[in-house]
């Protein structure tokens, strides 16, 4: 790490990984059913589909499709851009089947039922220590234009 970057630590542990070196994607925390193979975020011991005992720890990908979004008209709680008047909120689904709920990155005017999105870390505040206090958003996909309004 280098001297200017900040320790990042999760606004809640478990739910997604912080890499270290700070140009690597994140991924989000999930749980596969070692019974059906059903997919979960977050975690979850039990399955939800087939109630087996048995799941295992996995990475989900980092990358979904946005399935349907709002804009909210008023500041985003206890973060950075408190200021920004507003910020989306979607539904992602993920390649590995759940369907996950998420904060937005961009404006009221930029997204797209169906384009793709990418994950990454947002800062949020700064703790009494000075360590960055991070969460997960999804973004629009950089690599692809396709259904991305322009």
């Amino acid at each position: 790490m280098s001297q200017s970057a900040r320790e990042r630590i999760p606004i809640e542990p478990g739910y997604f990984t912080i890499p270290d070196d700070r140009s690597e994607t994140p991924r989000l925390l999930g749980s596969r059913c070692q019974s059906c193979a059903e997919h979960f975020f977050p975690r979850r011991p039990v399955c939800a589909k087939c109630c087996h005992r048995s799941t295992s720890d996995i990475e989900l990908s980092p990358h979904g499709t946005l399935y349907t979004y709002t804009y909210i008209h008023v500041p985003l709680f206890n973060s950075k851009r408190a200021t920004d008047g507003g910020y989306g909120v979607g539904q992602i689904d993920l390649p590995e089947g759940p369907r996950i709920q998420s904060v937005l990155e961009g404006g009221p005017d930029d997204f797209q039922i169906g384009m793709p999105m990418d994950m990454e870390l947002e800062t949020l505040r700064e703790d009494d220590q000075g360590r960055e206090v991070v969460t997960f958003r999804f973004r629009r996909s950089k690599n692809t234009g396709e259904g991305a309004p322009s």
